[in-house]
């Protein structure tokens, strides 16, 4: 695996892992949806794992990972529609997705 890519997949990981940390521990909606802090770091990392991906699929789109092009779109959206991103998207995608994510990672940096 290239180098810039293995350095890119341990980016997502790291954003990952930060998600978890930032989360709260009882892992409440309510709790997530009144901390701006929280929001706002959890934001930041959707963004750094979306565009880590955007690299790696510019340089090697034989990767399969999983919703691909829905988690580069969703850091766009962030980014660029920031007024049109919900709480409940991102909580949703924080206890739906990122674990499958963080599977399909660690996988790839085997």
């Amino acid at each position: 695996m290239e180098n810039d890519i293995k350095a890119w997949l341990t980016d997502i990981k790291r954003s990952i892992t930060e998600i978890y940390d930032f989360l709260p521990a009882e892992k409440n909606f309510s709790t997530f949806q009144q901390d701006l802090k929280t929001r706002k770091a959890v934001e930041r990392n959707l963004e750094i794992i979306g565009e880590a991906l955007n690299r790696i699929l510019r340089v090697n789109p034989d990767i399969h990972i999983t919703n691909s092009r829905r988690i580069v779109d969703t850091r766009n959206r962030i980014i660029h529609g920031y007024d049109t991103v919900s709480e409940e998207i991102i909580w949703s995608i924080v206890m739906k997705e990122l674990p499958k994510l963080e599977g399909e990672i660690d996988r790839l940096l085997l």
